[in-house]
């Protein structure tokens, strides 16, 4: 088993009511915040305006972006950076989803550089040495972008969607309210689940020896998603439902699971380029990509890890032979994800166009080797694709 750091230094508060603490946190870093948020949901809700009075109660100076868009995109990043330098922004306040959370991550990094933002994701590969502080306000469960410290960001002009992980974007302090996700639709909570149980089994697919305790943990989670994600969609103002879908997403990927898990992921690599080009919902497409590339990375070498994840998440008989047990497994992953949740299941049914393998298959793999669960070069993407069709 390999060494590790654990390292999470984010606040988080967590239950009802806890947005009374914003302003004495946000009061620690300045009085001049820049509020961030997506298509106005926030207003619909009344979370917009509850948020507004506790920053007018304490006194802060506020300027808002508004628009953040799903997958976010990089004029978003420059725009935010630019009002931070012109307002001398000392703190930034992201109020939303992963999209929104993401995009302030960049924009706060972005507000301590001169260059140009997209220089932290394309090949200059610029560093990322500081950034401004960020409090986040979570309204869907999904990315864990409120307790990790990576986003990904879209450029439609280069066609590239390219996520990156650096300490300086770590949320100082995340809020975490059930209430603010219970009108989340039935479509986006369904994402949502998938999303998370990728991050999951992006971790858990592996055949390193490794700490027994995290795999029981993971198994955890994911039979919490698989529980909860349906009570959610059903009775959508369920607080069990959704306080423990909120705490997984955050669980699911800041960090704690990995271990010493040193692996690739394959999945997320692989989506990145289908919403790259399609702008299709991020759990959607892992969701479709999930089972196909379990499927395909399936074989006599690998086959312990698909009988662990069978018995243990999905109760299947553990008498049965391996790869009986490991087909179920999979089967019943697919029937969750495209029954039980009721996300589309094939490319064709979103519009992704079989041209596009060879460019998209290319860039997941940058032209190399996928290093995750199983090494994929681009031919295994492409067959992998097909799968999907």
């Amino acid at each position: 088993m390999n060494s590790f750091v654990y390292d999470i230094p984010v606040k988080v508060y967590f239950g009802k009511d806890q947005l009374q603490h914003l302003p004495e946190e946000l009061a620690k870093f300045g009085k001049r915040v820049l509020l961030t948020y997506g298509g106005g949901s926030i207003k619909k809700i009344g979370l917009y305006d509850k948020i507004i009075a506790l920053l007018n109660a304490g006194g802060f100076e506020v300027v808002e972006l508004s628009g953040i868009e799903p997958n976010p995109r990089i004029d978003s990043v420059r725009r935010g950076a630019q009002l931070c330098k012109k307002h001398h922004i000392d703190v930034l306040l992201a109020v939303g989803g992963g999209s929104t959370i993401d995009a302030t991550k960049f924009m706060a990094a972005g507000a301590c550089v001169d260059h140009d933002p997209w220089d932290f994701l394309s090949e200059k590969w610029a560093p990322i040495e500081k950034a401004l502080p960020i409090i986040s306000v979570l309204t869907l469960s999904a990315t864990g972008s409120e307790m990790d410290a990576g986003g990904v960001i879209s450029n439609p002009e280069t066609s590239d969607k390219i996520g990156r992980i650096a300490a300086p974007m770590l949320p100082k302090v995340s809020f975490l309210d059930p209430t603010a996700t219970f009108t989340v639709s039935p479509y986006q909570t369904a994402c949502g689940a998938a999303d998370m149980m990728s991050h999951i089994l992006e971790v858990y697919f592996n055949m390193e020896q490794d700490l027994f305790m995290l795999d029981c943990f993971m198994e955890g989670l994911m039979k919490t998603i698989i529980k909860f994600a349906p009570i959610a969609m059903k009775e959508p103002d369920n607080y069990e439902a959704r306080a423990n879908l909120m705490w997984a997403s955050s669980w699911a990927i800041n960090g704690f699971v990995n271990g010493g898990k040193m692996q690739a992921w394959s999945c997320h690599p692989m989506e990145h380029e289908l919403s790259a080009i399609y702008d299709i919902t991020h759990g959607l497409g892992l969701a479709i990509l999930t089972p196909r590339w379990m499927t395909y990375c399936l074989d006599e070498t690998t086959v312990s890890k698909y009988v662990q994840f069978g018995v243990n998440v999905f109760g299947i008989d553990a008498a049965q032979e391996p790869m009986t047990i490991a087909r179920q497994g999979i089967a019943r992953l697919s029937d969750f994800l495209f029954g039980t949740l009721g996300l589309k299941s094939t490319f064709t049914e979103v519009g992704i166009l079989e041209k596009d393998f060879p460019v998209m298959a290319r860039k997941s793999c940058a032209g190399g080797v996928l290093p995750g669960f199983k090494p994929l070069a681009q031919a295994d993407i492409e067959a992998i694709f097909k799968m999907c069709l």
